[in-house]
């Protein structure tokens, strides 16, 4: 972390760290200027131009409290933040408000879960080691492949992780590059890098979801007609609770698997070798103790938090800290602040392999809403850090990482590494 000491932060300007996507860009200073507010503000109110108020909960113990609470607590489709002039803008284009299995509650969202869940336990995904173990070395051989140099996130991380999740969706290959062009439009579109043609970042959001609609039409009818043994034959004939699965939930379910299921992985792992990259001799423990890269991941994801945030809406008025949120209010829980908690982790602002309390990350959410993904995630980040400690000589990078501007899903989009294999 950087060691400049930094101003205090002002209250009006506190707010935007968590909304506004260019704070998003510097993580080290972001972090130093959200440790202030975790010190001073259990509960911080935030009135900002074209949000509506929210309060942010910064301490892991709120965190994960809300997160476990899910009767008074609930998601709805409006779990994650942003202008109200882009939500009115989507569905004036006629596009269906969220129903992934983010925004559903209840039994609903115990039902639409229930459709793809086996796929997702502990079993089916150890199942499908040798698979990622393939895919794995596939991307080490194309770092070797492009010499010495390379932008691991963009080389590696994100191809890889991508491969991973279409392969048991049952995406085709040459569509893979739709799926990441699309996924960029829709998590990173207030970044310049992703804007493409649009006029601004939610007309960027509206193209891409009308993209995907589209693409998994075309996916549910064939899926339909020639089922096979992937996630999207799951989805495109699911029956939750034991009825046909509606339109708008089909085509939401499909957006998050195909989304989520790699950009958050992607820059977990990314992210995390940027941190190993200040401290090699963290990567060199990996080859001597293999068996090291299952807390690694986890320290992995700690560290980058590639979810910022979700929300949630109070069904009563609910005390936090001395802070009554009201019936309707809703909190954002901010999962990179509560992932390096003083007061949880010890030395919390440093990057470890060897963390005990790694496990203690809040990055998967928790209670009904735990990441369905959460074991493919850890498994990849894992199997690709245990092959290249193993492999590579060296190691080091060529520049600084260039980070993505989302207040929602970000993390390091750029880190162009020097390296040798043994």
């Amino acid at each position: 972390m950087t060691t400049t000491t930094r101003s205090a932060v002002a209250r009006e300007d506190a707010g935007a760290l968590f909304a506004v996507p260019q704070r998003w860009a510097d993580m080290d200073a972001w972090h130093e200027d959200v440790a202030q507010i975790r010190r001073a503000h259990r509960v911080l109110p935030v009135e900002l131009e074209g949000f509506e108020p929210f309060w942010v909960l910064t301490r892991h113990e709120d965190v994960q409290s809300v997160s476990r609470d899910n009767q008074r607590w609930l998601n709805t489709s409006r779990s994650v933040l942003g202008p109200e002039e882009d939500w009115k803008k989507m569905l004036a284009a006629g596009i269906p408000a969220p129903r992934t299995l983010v925004h559903l509650d209840g039994a609903e969202h115990r039902d639409h879960r229930s459709v793809t869940n086996d796929w997702f336990k502990p079993a089916a995904v150890k199942h499908r080691q040798p698979r990622i173990d393939a895919l794995a070395e596939l991307f080490v051989h194309r770092m070797r492949d492009l010499g010495e140099e390379c932008d691991f996130a963009r080389d590696v991380a994100q191809p890889f992780t991508l491969r991973v999740i279409m392969d048991i969706y049952g995406v085709p290959e040459q569509d893979e590059p739709l799926m990441l062009e699309l996924t960029q439009g829709l998590f990173g579109a207030a970044d310049p890098e992703y804007l493409g043609d649009a006029a601004d970042a939610e007309a960027r959001v509206i193209e891409s979801v009308m993209e995907f609609i589209a693409y998994f039409n075309q996916i549910t009818e064939d899926r339909r007609a020639h089922p096979a043994d992937d996630l999207a034959t799951l989805i495109a004939n699911g029956q939750p609770g034991g009825c046909p699965m509606g339109d708008a939930e089909r085509l939401w379910y499909y957006i998050i698997v195909a989304t989520a299921g790699h950009d958050t992985t992607s820059h977990a792992l990314a992210g995390g070798m940027e941190a190993l990259l200040r401290d090699t001799e963290q990567l060199w423990a990996l080859r001597d103790d293999p068996e090291l890269a299952i807390n690694a991941a986890d320290e992995c994801i700690r560290w980058t938090s590639p979810v910022r945030h979700f929300l949630r809406y109070a069904t009563e008025d609910i005390e936090i800290g001395g802070t009554i949120v009201p019936e309707g209010g809703r909190v954002l829980l901010s999962y990179p602040s509560a992932n390096r908690d003083e007061d949880v982790f010890d030395r919390s602002m440093t990057f470890d392999v060897r963390r005990s309390d790694a496990d203690r990350l809040l990055s998967f959410g928790g209670g009904a809403h735990f990441c369905l993904g959460s074991q493919f995630a850890r498994r990849e980040i894992r199997t690709m850090l245990t092959k290249l400690a193993a492999q590579l000589a060296t190691i080091e990078p060529t520049g600084p990482a260039q980070w993505s501007e989302s207040a929602f899903v970000s993390g390091a989009e750029r880190s162009p590494v020097h390296y040798a294999f043994r």
